[in-house]
């Protein structure tokens, strides 16, 4: 679908048309596929598979009281924002469950099998890139996109408004400040 189709469905979206949610979703639908199997896992190990992270996330982007974006671009980074709190929230629910959820405390001869890892390391990455964005909200955005949403260094690129050079810089930077926090260490 054209860039132009999609920006008309979501100024008719904004200005409330009826009708108009429902003529979206089969122009973003692709491109929220796309961005969801890049960051989903199967769903045979109990996390989210693509199909259900794009429905997740089109619901959350449309349970909103105010539907006020500007254009594809900040459509598809608002969607970005969506699926990264999804998997963070998966993953904490998943990880409570694990950690023993309402159920009740048993004392095990044998040993427990530790939380899994990628969860951990979903909600660890959130943490990080949280406080990154307290640092430096432009870097935080680049991650977000390039890691959450799956955006190639061009499609960042053209949703911020900046330099491929710019982006592939502070790309750098962010996962080397990310790369440090995670690992426990002081960031200058």
């Amino acid at each position: 679908m054209s860039v132009e189709e999609i920006t008309r469905a979501l100024i008719a979206v904004r200005s409330g048309t009826p009708k108009a949610v429902d003529d979206l979703l089969p122009l973003v639908y692709d491109q929220l596929r796309a961005m969801a199997h890049r960051r989903s896992a199967p769903a045979s190990d109990g996390r989210l598979d693509t199909t259900v992270l794009v429905h997740e996330a089109y619901l959350k982007l449309f349970d909103q009281s105010r539907l006020e974006w500007n254009d594809r671009r900040h459509f598809f980074a608002v969607a970005a924002m969506a699926m990264r709190q999804i998997l963070v929230d998966e993953s904490r629910r998943r990880l409570a469950q694990k950690r023993g959820g309402d159920r009740r405390r048993v004392e095990l001869d044998s040993q427990i099998p530790s939380p899994d890892d990628q969860d951990t390391q979903i909600v660890a990455l959130h943490e990080a890139l949280s406080r990154l964005s307290q640092m430096d909200e432009r870097l935080a955005r680049i991650v977000e996109l390039r890691f959450f949403a799956g955006l190639s260094v061009e499609e960042v690129a053209e949703a911020m408004g900046i330099s491929e050079r710019t982006v592939n810089r502070e790309w750098r930077t962010a996962r080397a400040l990310l790369y440090r926090e995670l690992a426990g260490e002081p960031n200058p």
